[in-house]
């Protein structure tokens, strides 16, 4: 449908007086996905609602959803491969995301670059991303080593003088992200690259997985339970020296 096309049903919707929206707003990709994707947004996204909920302030952390940024217009559309809803609770259903019906757009959002169609996330993916109004977008391209034109990773941030603009390209392992207020970092290479959060000054501290972090607990609480039955030995084994010292053994006492 035509630009002029939209604004004249625009225009028909107002006239009615109706509060609907008769514009079909898709909720499904028809097309397929590089499983290298959908294997590295099955572990960045969990990571990222359970960073922001050990930060103590929980977000929806969702994972290619439509986002539609602007009404009677399906055409103006985005599906992040993760992306970050502030003031959105964990936990909601989400099958399609219409910014005009809560004043909310993303606050961050990542692309990971498609093997199929690398350039789309080079060339449209910012001025969508612009148009739409977040206030972070990473792209992140895992076969950057294809092409001289091409990098690892690309950072793009809303600036209050300069607008949407790239602010840094690296083709390093990580590379920090404001909003998040953590690192993203690789770990692996070729199919078996993943992305990660990492904290520490230079994001050299990976931060756990939900199994990782149940791992940890249960070997602290081992190693914690091994420690205060040294202890108790240990005392049981002086309280045993100082009897004997005193010429009264465990038999003499009472």
């Amino acid at each position: 449908m035509s630009s002029e096309a939209h604004r004249q049903v625009h225009r028909r919707a107002h006239r009615d007086g109706k509060e609907r929206d008769p514009t079909f707003y898709p909720v499904e990709k028809k097309m397929g996905e590089d499983s290298l994707q959908t294997w590295i947004v099955e572990l960045l996204r969990p990571l990222i609602e359970r960073w922001y909920s050990e930060l103590g302030r929980p977000r929806f952390v969702g994972a290619d959803q439509f986002i539609y940024y602007r009404q009677f217009d399906p055409s103006k559309v985005v599906a992040p491969d993760v992306y970050v809803l502030p003031g959105v609770p964990p936990g909601r259903r989400v099958r399609s995301w219409k910014v005009w019906e809560t004043g909310i757009a993303p606050s961050f959002a990542l692309e990971v670059v498609s093997s199929d169609e690398p350039y789309k996330d080079y060339v449209d993916a910012p001025e969508r991303y612009r148009e739409l109004g977040v206030r972070e977008l990473v792209i992140f391209d895992p076969d950057w080593e294809k092409g001289r034109d091409r990098v690892r990773w690309q950072r793009y941030r809303r600036l209050k003088t300069r607008g949407f603009v790239r602010v840094e390209t690296t083709n390093v392992d990580r590379i920090h992200a404001r909003v998040l207020g953590c690192w993203l970092r690789v770990i692996g290479a070729g199919e078996d690259a993943r992305l990660r959060l990492a904290t520490g000054p230079e994001g050299e501290e990976l931060f756990p997985t939900a199994a990782e972090a149940e791992r940890a607990a249960k070997e602290a609480e081992r190693a914690a339970k091994e420690a205060a039955l040294e202890r108790v030995a240990v005392l049981e084994a002086q309280i045993a020296s100082a009897a004997r010292a005193s010429g009264k053994g465990p038999a003499d006492r009472g």
